[in-house]
């Protein structure tokens, strides 16, 4: 029996501390404190248990409708995981059903994870984000700089009026590109050179050819999607002093229990992998299964993962807890912090319209004013990405929420509805 009123001169004290022992004690859930994705009542986490069957049935409909072969979504709140549903097909022309273990590629969505091991050694004091990335890779000290067209194809070049720092490589604004999304000539160079495209390099390789291009911009001047988190691979791999596999696997899937995720599929788990769909004439067709299916040289740390929804879960999840997941610490809180922190110059004001309302941080785009168009008013403070084949995650502080989505779909406006649909379903399902 609780005693609420002791006696002496510190009773008011004692009797308060007394109230809300017991306030705590009578209203807080059973797992209160517990950050360990267990199962839980949506309405013991403040949401609304109608809004997650609706976000089920959205996500079921775009299925049946023939816009997606099959979709795995999961919402967590406040640690506790509340809706996990898989449906439709993993492969059409074979029936196979998708499965909550599904193996899908996850494409750009390795980049946040490459960035997460790349901070692990920031918190043991092994760069700054200030430090040149020539601390790290020689073959960039003195890059030159477009600054514009010449002949044969040859860019005019002028100096870097500063080094390319480790902060902007990790924001993309290092001055590097894609040679996909831009036409200059040195996006031309690096088609050329087969920067991300020639599956017989290593990192290495790609490093030494992109220190004989260019940079597209200044380092600082704009937020350019790039082959920028490749090269943070390379740098982990110089830190390491091993390949990016081994380091993923020991700095990130080793103490997350993602046993699933890696750059390719082991021969017993391959006929879990889904087929990824386009639409042609109205039709979901799809090639069959061939590449993931054994050890690529090329280890790219911006595109080269697949993983479960349950992997990437319980990643966005230690991220969600402040670097931590059941007991075992893979960043530091205030490292977390960090990485979900705009980091763009004050000169950059735009990310282009696919990011309206967005900045840029370590790895992760932040939600700062959420766009009516695609977002829900409670995602501002969002950190999020995804993958070209149909896969996203968002985790939101201020919501406590986290939400992945897996397809594999060639079709962008299907993947994209996809994906702003169940953030902004999942928004509408919070009660409290």
């Amino acid at each position: 029996m609780i005693r609420l009123r002791p006696r002496g001169q510190f009773a008011p004290l004692a009797f308060a501390a007394a109230c809300l022992l017991l306030a705590a004690f009578v209203l807080a859930p059973a797992f209160a404190g517990e950050r360990d994705l267990a199962k839980a009542k949506p309405a013991d986490v403040g949401m609304d248990p109608a809004g997650l069957e609706k976000l089920n049935a959205t996500m079921h409909g775009m299925v049946d409708d023939g816009k997606l072969a099959g979709v795995v979504t999961m919402v967590a709140r406040k640690g506790k995981l509340v809706h996990f549903d898989a449906y439709g097909k993993r492969d059409i022309e074979s029936g196979v059903l998708v499965e909550k273990d599904t193996i899908f590629r996850i494409y750009s969505m390795t980049k946040p994870i490459v960035g997460v091991a790349l901070m692990t050694y920031y918190d043991e004091g092994r760069f700054t984000l200030d430090d040149p990335v020539s601390k790290f890779i020689p073959e960039f000290a003195g890059l030159k700089v477009a600054k514009e067209d010449g002949e044969d194809g040859m860019p005019v070049v002028e100096d870097a009026d500063h080094p390319m720092t480790m902060r902007e490589l990790m924001s993309h604004t290092a001055g590097l590109t894609y040679g996909l999304f831009s036409q200059s000539q040195v996006d031309t160079l690096y088609t050329k050179a087969g920067i991300i495209t020639d599956p017989n390099q290593n990192l290495k390789d790609m490093v030494d050819k992109l220190a004989k291009i260019p940079l597209r911009q200044q380092p600082g001047s704009m937020w350019h999607y790039s082959v920028a988190v490749d090269v943070q691979g390379y740098v982990l791999e110089v830190l390491a002093g091993k390949p990016l596999d081994e380091v993923l696997n020991e700095r990130v899937f080793g103490p997350l229990a993602m046993e699933d995720t890696a750059f390719w599929v082991e021969p017993d788990r391959a006929d879990r992998l889904s087929r990824i769909y386009a639409t042609r004439n109205g039709k979901l067709v799809s090639p069959p299964n061939g590449q993931y299916l054994k050890k690529p040289n090329f280890l790219s740390g911006g595109g080269g993962l697949v993983s479960t929804a349950m992997d990437y879960m319980r990643f966005a999840q230690m991220l969600a807890n402040g670097g931590e997941l059941g007991g075992v610490r893979v960043l530091k809180p205030a490292t977390v912090e960090l990485m979900h922190t705009d980091h763009l110059p004050e000169n950059v004001t735009d990310m282009g319209p696919l990011y309206r309302g967005n900045r840029f941080g370590l790895d992760f785009s932040i939600v700062t004013d959420p766009h009516p168009a695609s977002d829900h008013e409670r995602a501002k403070g969002e950190y999020w990405w995804y993958g070209i084949g149909g896969t996203w995650f968002g985790i939101n502080p201020i919501q406590d929420l986290v939400v992945v989505g897996m397809i594999q779909s060639r079709d962008f406006p299907a993947s994209a509805a996809a994906r702003f649909t169940s953030k902004r379903l999942a928004y509408e399902a919070i009660v409290d």
